[in-house]
């Protein structure tokens, strides 16, 4: 029985405090297979997270683990030296008992742990403005606190994963292969993407030009990416650093703004009902940039508005490359699931592309 097999071959193999008594999976994410561990001490339960890392989507866990833990220690020595609470505010790897950020197991499977994060949850979906104000703040936090982490040498564990360009050339060439003889009943859909092909160049010329600094960035600034403290109702910690890599400002915020700020889910089919909420965007903005506090350089400002259009173009491109290919990457639960995706993401760009100029007045009163 799995659970068995962790708490008997995998739990041991970790520094955990006290013995194991009880393994139950945990959370709710579609990557990683995880479990709450406890271990009962002379002290009382110590709670932790046991991971088995996808090995088929991560396929260099030495790299990926080898950032995590040096942006954990980067985050922890910050944290001490502000008077906050390291175990806390940031996550907290357990290590082996060999002193290895990772195992490997008897089957070739890839492990990691770290301390749970007691009293404080995350949200799936903005019930609150001030949820999405606290996210803000943190993903802004943890922006500043790693604004002088040498970014280059963080490895790249998803290649060309925010690279909008190679996105749109991948486009390009599922649309000509027509693997799935699809391409004929998305012609509206190919030709807005290509309408748009200088938009995919306008962050990475501006990178590549040296005019926008290379940053550690988190790549995946979703809501449910921040544990908010039950008592207070503040963001405490950014969780998840599998995707942490060299990237720009504006493609985090871009990417919150993408999935929080819509006004409809993000396969929402009736596209009357999409759109980006103002009201949301400032409350994000107001929070990011207090997170911030200056580390921004002004020309990060002004991108940060132009970071949700090529933000939300980009998923939409990759949700219909998918659907050209035959749905592989993306779980669908339905028919033409892709497809749906995409063109709620192209409603809500082109909503944006409207509320441009408002966007940036909002970003220029909080800057």
């Amino acid at each position: 029985m799995e659970i068995d097999r962790v708490q008997k071959e995998i739990a041991p193999r970790f520094a955990f405090e006290g013995r194991p008594v009880e393994c139950i999976p945990f959370g709710s994410g579609h990557i990683n297979d995880t479990y709450r561990l406890t271990c009962q001490s002379q002290d009382g339960e110590m709670h932790y997270m046991l991971q088995r890392m996808n090995h088929g989507v991560f396929q260099e866990p030495a790299a990926l683990m080898e950032n995590v833990s040096g942006v954990i220690a980067w985050l922890r020595k910050k944290i001490i030296a502000c008077g906050g609470d390291e175990k806390r505010e940031t996550l907290n790897l357990v290590y082996t008992r060999d002193g290895e950020a990772f195992i490997q197991d008897s089957e070739g499977e890839y492990w990691r742990a770290f301390l749970l994060i007691e009293q404080a949850r995350t949200y799936d979906t903005v019930e609150d403005p001030e949820i999405f104000y606290q996210s803000a703040v943190a993903f802004g936090r943890f922006q500043r606190m790693l604004a002088d982490y040498p970014a280059a040498t963080l490895h790249e564990t998803i290649p060309d994963f925010h690279n909008t360009v190679d996105r749109l050339h991948k486009f390009e060439t599922a649309l000509k292969a027509d693997a799935c003889g699809r391409a004929a009943e998305v012609a509206a859909e190919t030709q807005f993407v290509l309408e748009r092909r200088d938009l995919a160049h306008t962050l990475c010329d501006r990178l590549s030009g040296g005019s926008l600094p290379l940053r550690v960035t988190h790549n995946d600034t979703k809501l449910n990416n921040v544990m908010i403290d039950d008592q207070t109702g503040r963001a405490i910690c950014v969780i998840d650093l599998d995707t942490v890599m060299p990237g720009l400002s504006a493609y985090d915020f871009g990417d919150s703004i993408r999935f929080g700020a819509n006004t409809a889910a993000e396969d929402e089919r009736d596209l009357s009902l999409v759109s980006c909420s103002l009201e949301l965007f400032e409350q994000y903005v107001k929070g990011y940039l207090e997170g911030c506090a200056g580390a921004l350089t002004p020309e990060e400002l002004d991108a940060l508005p132009l970071g949700a259009l090529v933000m939300t173009y980009e998923c939409g491109m990759r949700f219909l490359t998918d659907y050209l290919e035959g749905d592989h990457y993306f779980k669908i639960h339905r028919e033409g699931h892709n497809l749906d995706r995409a063109r709620s993401q192209f409603a809500l760009l082109a909503d944006m592309e409207k509320k441009l100029l408002q966007m940036q007045e909002i970003v220029g009163k909080y800057r």
